[in-house]
């Protein structure tokens, strides 16, 4: 074999991990109701692609081909250890429509109730999207060992307690129904992180968590919170393009270029809004899509008064009084009343809870500095860059502390 042809087969094993890693998973672990089980078989069919593809060529359909080799090893392994299974029968070649489906019926199972609820969304990353947990430990604030743990008691309870792998009934969906929301906002916000990383796999997360969201939208019409997900998600891409300089340096919302904006995805973004609005049913993702597109029409050169951003959040924190909302309704306290009001806001929080906790430092220290305390507002500057993976971020906030 050539150094071209291996170069080639790699090339061709990478994107089909990038593109089809979730999907190939869901498929399987449908019929075998071993998510584990499922992924060591993915893992060496991608080793044997490494090793065939090189001398046999890549083939046409390389996704059809992994799925073939996996689901042989797992049917050696039923085969082995006597598992009567009715799903063995029945397994089938991975077909483009049948996909969607397929990782949603996942996302569904890594939402069942008897499963650890923090480990709910984590586990649908790993097996529907292919993170693991160091790639997702600071998303969640924990330690990509504890994290590690919980995922495989999550999937170990899947096995021992044979939880289905079906939609749930619709008396169960709104159970259900905002894990799975959180698991896809979960993988939108890891990909949005990466904006300058170097992971292709997380980049591009942020268009597979808008399409499964899209796909739950069409399956769930008159749910109001997949379309305030929905529309959430549209208003941050349609920024997504201006988050960067042409030289890479982050620029923040205040200082974005709007006709970098994509105007579609944000006209998307508003008709989404609308249509979960005129449910009438309040839910958080409306909440924080609501709060999107006022900062977005203040951009633009709306009137928007803070009090009333200001109000959302206060809506928000109602339904979902999460650190991130209380941390924005601290900064959008401090805009309708003053830095020093956004500062008694964020004194207000117990210090184990914004320890690690990035953006409530940059928050800081940007008041701080509004305020006039130069000197402790360099300090949390510097932690806050401290907690920041981001290269772009960094430079931002260490320049932002040397105007001071």
């Amino acid at each position: 074999m050539t150094g071209p042809a291996i170069l080639e087969a790699r090339a061709a094993a990478e994107k089909a991990a990038r593109q089809s890693y979730g999907r190939l998973v869901a498929i399987l672990s449908a019929r075998t109701r071993d998510i584990a089980a499922s992924e060591d078989a993915l893992a060496d069919a991608f080793a044997r692609a490494l090793e065939r593809w090189p001398a046999d060529g890549v083939p046409e359909r390389p996704e059809a081909w992994l799925l073939s080799v996996a689901r042989n090893r797992t049917l050696d392994a039923w085969r082995h250890s006597r598992v009567q299974d009715e799903a063995a029968q029945t397994l089938l070649l991975v077909a483009d429509d049948a996909v969607p489906d397929e990782r949603l019926r996942l996302l569904f199972v890594c939402a069942h109730p008897a499963i650890d609820p923090a480990a709910r969304a984590p586990l649908m990353l790993q097996t529907v999207l292919g993170l693991d947990a160091a790639r997702m430990a600071g998303a969640f604030l924990i330690a990509p060992a504890t994290l590690g743990q919980r995922l495989v008691r999550a999937k170990a309870r899947i096995r021992a307690a044979g939880i289905p792998f079906e939609f749930p009934r619709a008396s169960d969906l709104p159970q259900r129904l905002q894990d799975v929301l959180d698991g896809i906002y979960a993988a939108y916000g890891t990909g949005w992180d990466e904006v300058d990383g170097a992971d292709a796999t997380q980049r591009g997360l942020t268009a597979e968590a808008i399409d499964l969201c899209r796909i739950l939208c069409s399956l769930m019409p008159d749910e109001p919170e997949p379309l305030g997900l929905l529309a959430l998600m549209l208003f941050c891409e349609s920024r997504a393009a201006a988050r960067r300089s042409d030289a890479g340096a982050y620029v923040p919302l205040d200082e974005q270029d709007v006709l970098r904006w994509d105007t579609p995805l944000r006209e998307q973004a508003e008709r989404a809004l609308q249509h979960a609005a005129d449910m009438i049913a309040a839910g958080a993702y409306q909440m924080e899509a609501a709060i999107q597109s006022a900062h977005c029409a203040r951009r633009l050169g709306a009137k928007v008064p803070p009090h009333a951003v200001l109000a959302l959040y206060d809506g928000l924190i109602a339904l979902r009084p999460s650190i991130g909302a209380r941390v924005g309704r601290a900064c959008a306290l401090a805009t309708a009343d003053g830095p020093a009001e956004g500062l008694r806001a964020l004194d207000a929080f117990a210090p184990d809870e914004i320890a690690n906790y990035q953006p409530y430092w940059a928050a800081r220290a940007y008041l701080l500095g509004r305020t006039g305390d130069p000197v402790t507002a360099r300090q949390a500057y510097a932690r806050a860059a401290g907690l920041s993976t981001s290269p772009a971020v960094r430079a931002y906030l260490a320049l932002a502390s040397s105007r001071l």
